[in-house]
Formats: structure tokens, sequence, C-alpha cells
């Protein structure tokens, strides 16, 4: 039986999500909570910690030294616990190791806080967790995924991020506003007036706004995201199938960005092996949207802020071994 070894965070803007973690690196116990760093209690970060993980504290104490804490996300950034100032590209997990910063508990404990990742230059990126993400779905995926050649990694979401890895570092990544972006046209644009919700997924409509945006004849998604409209009003899509639509649409735009960014370096989305991480109605989405540019081998890796938060914890040596694949 494994034995409780690690209490993890992944503590963000609106949302906490606590892992009790064993000694083999697998979730024991979890717990959610809707303390994000900007909908913290009256006692702040220290009440949110305590009704979040002080009973684990609570039942593993017992004569024994406090469970370790390592924690990631917006946690760690200027408006978070403590500040954990970003390491720049290329990183990798010792990189994060390093530039830990720890902040006591009001009950004592230390929390180990992980800093994100910064790509400097033109245009520079930030990440504040996903990075952790990244490390633990190397630990968790086919080890091709890492190999000398390089792996691409999706993190879809409000942001989404496409990490370039190679040799266990981040070298570069690149973020789409693509799930804010959406939010923001359905609930305060015209597009939104003309939308009905619907319960199930329409799949031809999302397939025809990625088709649409990764047709090389069209001049960019500014030029597009409009037909959202105009395919309602001449009757071509129904007020039901509009936001399907306009999802597949941002998608494909954000893909043949990637496509472009690719096409740089001789390659292409089409036959790559790449990996997924996030919720996964969602990467599902991003799989259909990947095969319509070529890309049929799109897994998506679970459990991977756990075993990322493992792996930088036994590299910190707050635990005794490396997490393994569930």
């Amino acid at each position: 039986m494994s034995t409780p070894a690690l209490i993890a965070l992944d503590w963000g803007t609106t949302s906490l999500r606590a892992y009790l973690l064993g000694d083999d690196g697998r979730a024991l116990n979890t717990r959610t909570s809707s303390a994000g760093i900007m909908k913290l209690p009256e006692g702040g970060f220290d009440q949110a910690f305590e009704e979040t993980c002080g009973a684990w504290l609570d039942a593993n104490a017992r004569g024994k030294a406090p469970l370790p804490v390592v924690a990631a996300g917006m946690v760690g950034s200027a408006q978070g616990w403590v500040e954990a100032p970003y390491v720049e590209t290329p990183a990798g997990a010792d990189a994060l190791v390093a530039g830990i910063v720890t902040v006591k508990t009001a009950r004592g404990v230390t929390v180990n806080v992980v800093p994100g990742v910064l790509e400097r230059g033109t245009l520079p990126n930030v990440m504040r967790g996903e990075e952790t993400q990244i490390f633990g779905a190397l630990v968790a995926s086919d080890p091709s995924l890492d190999a000398e050649s390089g792996a691409l990694i999706g993190l879809p979401g409000t942001h989404a991020k496409w990490a370039f890895v190679r040799d266990g570092r981040i070298e570069r990544f690149y973020t789409f506003m693509t799930g804010e972006t959406f939010g923001v046209l359905r609930d305060h644009t015209i597009l939104g007036r003309t939308m009905h919700p619907s319960a199930t997924h329409d799949e031809s409509a999302f397939v025809r706004g990625v088709d649409t945006a990764r047709d090389a004849g069209h001049p960019g998604m500014l030029a597009t995201i409009f037909s959202t409209r105009t395919l309602g009003l001449t009757g071509q899509l129904s007020a039901e199938q509009q936001a399907d639509y306009l999802s597949g649409l941002l998608i494909g735009h954000e893909l043949r960005g990637l496509n472009e960014v690719l096409a740089r370096e001789n390659a292409a989305l089409a036959g790559k092996t790449l990996a997924l991480i996030g919720n996964d109605a969602l990467c599902d989405r991003y799989r259909a949207a990947l095969a319509r540019f070529g890309c049929d081998d799109a897994q998506t890796v679970a459990h991977a802020t756990e075993h990322g938060l493992y792996r930088i914890a036994a590299q910190a040596g707050l635990v005794s071994a490396p997490a393994r694949a569930a």
C-alpha cells in the first residue's frame, strides 16, 4: 500500500486543486476549492490552504515531520502567496527546482512554490503551471516524446499553449488566446445574438469552422469570424450550430498558425506525434481539429499535473522516489 508522501497544489487564478500523493506518485486523495488567488477567503492564502489541506496534515502528524508541500501556478505570481521569479528558456526541471521559493504557513509548514517560465524576445511569452504539467507529461508519456528530435506538447484552454521540448527542456512556446477569445465573441459581440445554447456538440459545424480557417485562401481570423453570423443569416448554420462553428474556426486558426511555425522548420502538423494536456472534452475537440490538418496521432496525457509536481518534488529532495506513470 502506498503511504502519503506529498501534498501537491495546482493553485490558479480561480481555483485550487490539491492532491495527496503517495510514495509512488499516485493520488491518494484530491480536493478542489474555488479559492483561487483572486477569490481567496477573508483569511487569505493561509485560510484557503488550511481549509483544503489541514485535515491531511493532521492525519499524518502523529509525531512525524509534516508532509512536504509543493505548489505551482499563479500562487507564485506577483499577486500570489509569494513571488517565484520566472526562469528563462531553455528551462528543464532542474531550473525549476533551483528557482523554488518558500513560504511558511500559519501552522509552520513550508510551501515550496515552483517558478513559471519566461521566453524573452521581441514578443515575450510566459507560463505558470503549464511548465509543471509539461514535465509531468514527459514522465507519464511514451519516451519517444522526449527524444532528441524534440516533442510538441499542446495545452488547450483559455490561453492555449504549445511548447517545443527537447532533451527534457522547454525550448520555446507559443500562447494562443483561443478560449478567452471564444468567450468574449460569444458573450460580448453581435455574434452571440443569433446563437442558441445547445447541450450537444455539433461535429459537422465544428469541422466546417476548422476547415474554413485551414483554407489558405482566407485572409485570417478577423476576416472570417463574421461568417459565424452571415452563415446563420443565410440559413447555412442553425442558431444551435453557430457556437460550435465559431469554436472550430478559432481552433482552426490556432492550428493554422502553429502549422506556419512548423513550416519555417520544414515540418508540419501532418503525420506529427504530439501530446495534449487538459480537459478530455476539449482535447477531443483539438484531436478532431488536428485530424483536419493531417495529424492523427495526438495522445492525451492523464494526470500530468500530479506527475509534474511529484517529479519536481523528487528532484528537489522533498520525496525519495520519482513518480511512476499511472
